[in-house]
């Protein structure tokens, strides 16, 4: 590949294009713009050649055309190493443009808008910017090409050293290039699912409950070290064109690579941990929650969490909703864990952890404690299934008490707590609660009053005065039965059993109180 002599550059994101400029015209390379990427360098005092000088052709219909024009595209897309395409771009006057430096229109944000119009999101399609990627991007032999600022230093470097880039380099970029636009028109397709026809007019509608299309790009962040097993392979993969949030944007600390099984715990754990506003510990094994206790201060939170089941407790993962303090960590270094999550952990607290080295600690970024509102996507053989994600939250207005007795106020307190736990457990679900912490949890049996037995079994205290949460109906009385028997005084499950009117005069008959929710919770 002969040195680059000429470069076009026309960003929406101008953040670092500028530097990036004035190394390029440091090495004598031409450089071609448009609109207000042309007015920034200009206005910095560098030489900067409008596209419309180099076509020979104004800009036109309000902006839509500038880089549409053969001199463009076929400066990017002729052969260099073949005569005839060299004859061509002769004869009708067209020069190279080696590096092309393009970001596109704010589609994404555009769409997200409170107050959009079907004109600003049509608007907001970025036609010239795409077709400009793509055609430096399929010639990548001769033709450099960026649409990610993160790149402008590497790019440089090989420049002032070479004179040229790498076909190395070119190639990783040209792959970034189809992965961007693949993903920006996955977008756009999605996105126009909302245009309706209305009379001759185009309008926006409301967003689909789901999509007619679902569009994915994503790229590969991390290799893990391995899958639920040690003979699978695994890796971790964030939305390719887009800044990492969540727990994907988690910053490890300190400990052993992770693993799928780590990365699905913590997910299940962070996702507990944000259900609740005051300070609240989550211990998780296996994907269910163990322990949960939302409490005045993280270290009782912990303690009580702890005191749940001590023993399935053992190499568990942990999360918490507020940063660690040095009294919490003495107490959880007490015991073995594989993972903590948390906003953040204190000074003292990570001297505390860093005795245990393959303990990993991750801080959690800013949004790291939200709730997950994006598509749920489950492969199954030949097809994906997708749903909504479970933000159905109690309304007082909706509970209905059903049984002669009213719980009481620290019932019904103690009753929402473990309706969020259980929303968490897999199903068949059931867990008792006492004190804002959680007592016992029988999670995943196929018979609801198995999972009964199994959280009365794990039960580490008494379950006298307890509540219990079911994520679902009681197709039973006997469930009931055996919660009472070990102490429960009161329940809050969906109700819609053919059968609630035994299960109801079953709680009567033992002076129990329930509470219907009329929502369910399984969780597969």
């Amino acid at each position: 590949m002969p040195a680059v002599q000429r470069a076009l550059i026309s960003v929406f994101d101008k953040s670092g294009v500028l530097e990036f400029a004035r190394r390029l015209a440091a090495l004598k390379i031409e450089i071609l713009s448009t609109g207000g990427t042309a007015k920034l360098f200009r206005d910095s005092g560098l030489p900067v050649k409008d596209v419309s000088e180099f076509t020979g052709w104004p800009e036109m219909l309000g902006g839509r055309v500038k880089t549409l024009h053969p001199k463009v595209h076929g400066g990017l897309l002729f052969r260099r190493n073949l005569a005839e395409d060299q004859k061509q771009a002769a004869e009708h006057g067209i020069a190279p443009i080696d590096l092309v430096v393009v970001n596109l229109y704010p589609f994404e944000s555009t769409a997200a808008k409170s107050s959009l119009t079907a004109e600003e999101l049509i608007e907001n399609i970025d036609i010239g910017g795409p077709t400009m990627l793509r055609s430096a991007a399929k010639n990548l032999e001769s033709v450099t090409v960026i649409s990610d600022p993160s790149d402008y230093d590497r790019v440089a470097i090989e420049l002032e050293k070479n004179g040229e880039t790498s076909l190395a380099t070119r190639l990783e970029l040209a792959r970034k290039v189809f992965a961007a636009t693949s993903r920006y028109d996955g977008l756009i397709t999605m996105e126009l699912e909302r245009l309706v026809a209305s009379g001759h007019q185009v309008e926006l509608a409301a967003k689909p409950v789901l999509p007619e299309r679902v569009h994915l790009a994503l790229r590969m962040q991390q290799e893990l070290r391995y899958g639920e097993n040690p003979h699978q392979a695994a890796a971790l993969y964030v939305p390719a064109g887009k800044t990492p949030d969540g727990l994907a944007a988690a910053k490890q600390l300190q400990g052993k690579e992770l693993s799928y099984n780590n990365l699905v715990d913590l997910e299940a754990a962070r996702s507990l941990a944000a259900e609740f506003k005051n300070p609240a510990a989550v211990i998780i094994k296996h994907n269910n929650p163990c322990g949960t206790a939302e409490q005045s201060t993280l270290l009782n939170a912990y303690l009580k969490a702890l005191a749940s089941d001590p023993v399935s407790a053992f190499g568990g993962v942990l999360a918490f909703n507020r940063a660690v303090d040095a009294a919490t960590a003495e107490e959880v270094a007490k015991l073995f864990v594989e993972c903590i999550a948390a906003p953040g952990f204190d000074t003292k607290a990570k001297e505390i952890f860093a005795t245990k080295k393959n303990l990993r600690l991750l801080e959690l970024p800013a949004n790291g404690l939200d709730l997950e509102r994006e598509l749920q996507l489950k492969r199954i053989l030949g097809g994906m299934l997708v749903q909504q994600p479970d933000l159905g939250e109690l309304q007082d207005d909706k509970l209905k008490v059903v049984t002669k007795r009213q719980p009481t106020a620290e019932e019904m307190s103690t009753m929402k707590f473990a309706w969020k736990v259980s929303k968490h457990v897999k199903s068949n679900a059931i867990v008792f609660a006492k004190d804002g912490a959680t007592l016992g949890v029988g999670a995943g049996q196929m018979s609801r009053v198995d999972s009964v037995k199994i959280a009365v079994m794990k039960a580490q205290s008494s379950l006298e005065g307890s509540v219990v949460a079911s994520d679902a109906f009681f197709p039973f009385p006997d469930g009931v039965e055996e919660a009472a028997k070990a102490g429960a005084k009161a329940f809050i499950q969906p109700g819609g059993s053919v059968r609630d009117n035994d299960v109801i005069a079953t709680c009567d008959r033992l002076g129990l109180a329930m509470v219907f929710t009329g929502m369910r919770h399984f969780l597969h």
